[in-house]
C-alpha cells in the first residue's frame, strides 16, 4: 500500500510521465521557485560583472610540481582556476578538482580577483581531504536538486541543509521536510532507484558548479519561500563583517553553500541514493535525512566493493561534530581500568 501511495506522490513512474495535479493552492511550485532563484542568480552575476567595465589584468603564478614558476596573465574577476589549468595541460583540466589560491581552497570556476599564486588539487594527492569534502558536498547538492523536483506540485518540499558528515562515514546527506501529508510515506527501493535515475541525468549533463558571493538582501530575496534557508542566510551573514552569503549553482538549481564544490557534475561516476531516515528532533515537523554514496570518475570500484559501499551508506549518518564526540566517548576509559565500549549514535 505504501509503495502504491508513493508512486502517486512522486513524479514520473516507469514510463517517465508526470502525473497531472490540480493547482489548489496559490504558492509557487518547486519548478517556479527553482526558476525564480535561477533568474535572480543570473541577474546578480551580470550586475557584478558590470562593475568591471574595463578588463584589468592580473598575474597568476603557478607553484605546482609540473611547470613550477609559470606565470599566466589573466583577466581580473573573469578568469578562473580552470582557465589557468587550460594553459598547463589537458591533464590539469580533467583531473583538477579544486585550486589553492594563495593557500585558500578555491572552486575551479570561481573567478580570480587579484594577482596570486595557484596550485591544483586532485583525488590522487597525498592528502585529498579538502577534495573529498568538496565531492561529498557536491553529491549532496545534486541529491537536493533531485528531491526538490521529485514530487507532484501539491506536495511541498523544504530543503534544510546538507550536514557536514565525515567522508569516512560512508554517505553524503541532505536534510529535508516533506509535506505533512507524506509523513506516513516510507520510500521503497523502487523510489530510490527512481531518484537515482534523475540524479544520473544531471550528472550526464556535465553541468559546472558556479560560485556567487551576494549581499544578504539578495540571498533573502532568493530564498524567501524557505524559512530554514532564511535562518541559514542570517547565520552565514553574521559570520563576516561584510554580511556576505555564498551561493552555488549548477544548471538552474541554486543553493546556500559555502563550498567549495567539484568543477562539474560529470566528475561523479558511480552514484546512488540509498536511504532516508526520520530524525528525532524537538521540531513539530518531520525531518528526513536522505543519504547516498558515490565515487568519482577517477576512482572506480569493482562491483563487489561497490555493493559493500552501498550497504554501508544506508546507516544513519551523524554530523562531523557528533561523530568526533562519539569517537572520544568510545575510547575514553570508564573508570581508569576498563576501555570504553562502542556507543550507538
Amino acid at each position: 500500500m505504501a509503495a502504491r501511495w508513493a508512486a502517486r506522490c512522486l513524479w514520473g513512474g516507469r514510463e517517465g510521465r508526470r502525473f497531472i495535479s490540480t493547482p489548489t493552492v496559490s504558492r509557487l511550485t518547486s519548478d517556479e521557485v527553482i526558476q525564480m532563484r535561477n533568474e535572480l542568480f543570473t541577474k546578480e552575476k551580470e550586475r557584478q560583472l558590470s562593475l568591471h567595465p574595463r578588463i584589468e589584468k592580473i598575474e597568476v603564478k603557478y607553484t605546482g610540481k609540473s611547470h613550477p614558476g609559470s606565470v599566466f596573465v589573466m583577466n581580473k574577476a573573469l578568469s578562473t582556476p580552470y582557465n589557468c589549468a587550460m594553459h598547463l595541460s589537458e591533464w590539469h583540466c580533467k583531473k583538477s578538482v579544486l585550486a589553492l589560491v594563495d593557500g585558500e581552497v578555491w572552486d575551479m570556476y570561481r573567478p580570480l580577483t587579484k594577482s596570486c599564486e595557484i596550485q591544483f588539487l586532485s583525488f590522487k594527492d597525498d592528502n585529498p581531504e579538502e577534495v573529498n569534502k568538496a565531492y561529498w558536498r557536491s553529491c549532496a547538492m545534486i541529491m537536493a536538486c533531485v528531491l526538490k523536483r521529485a514530487f507532484k506540485d501539491e506536495y511541498s518540499v523544504n530543503l534544510i541543509k546538507a550536514p557536514e558528515v565525515p567522508v569516512i562515514s560512508g554517505a553524503f546527506c541532505y536534510d529535508v521536510i516533506l509535506d505533512n501529508k507524506l509523513n506516513d510515506w516510507r520510500p521503497t527501493n523502487d523510489n530510490f532507484r527512481s531518484l537515482t535515475r534523475d540524479a544520473r541525468k544531471l550528472i550526464d549533463k556535465d553541468l559546472p558548479f558556479e560560485t556567487l558571493h551576494v549581499e544578504v538582501k539578495v540571498a533573502r530575496e532568493m530564498f524567501q519561500h524557505n524559512r530554514y534557508k532564511m535562518e541559514m542566510i542570517e547565520q552565514k551573514a553574521s559570520q563576516n563583517m561584510e554580511g556576505i552569503v555564498t551561493l552555488h549553482r549548477f544548471g538552474d538549481f541554486v543553493d546556500v553553500s559555502e563550498g567549495p564544490h567539484i568543477p562539474k557534475t560529470s566528475f561523479c561516476f558511480q552514484y546512488e541514493i540509498t536511504a532516508a531516515h526520520n530524525l528525532q528532533t524537538n521540531q513539530s515537523e518531520l525531518i528526513r535525512r536522505f543519504q547516498g554514496v558515490s565515487l568519482p570518475i577517477h576512482l572506480k570500484a569493482h562491483h563487489t566493493v561497490w555493493h559493500k559501499l552501498l550497504e554501508r551508506s544506508k546507516r544513519l549518518q551523524v554530523t562531523e561534530e557528533k561523530y568526533l564526540e562519539a569517537a572520544v566517548e568510545c575510547h575514553e576509559p570508564k573508570d581508569g581500568t576498563e576501555e570504553g565500549k562502542t556507543v550507538s549514535i
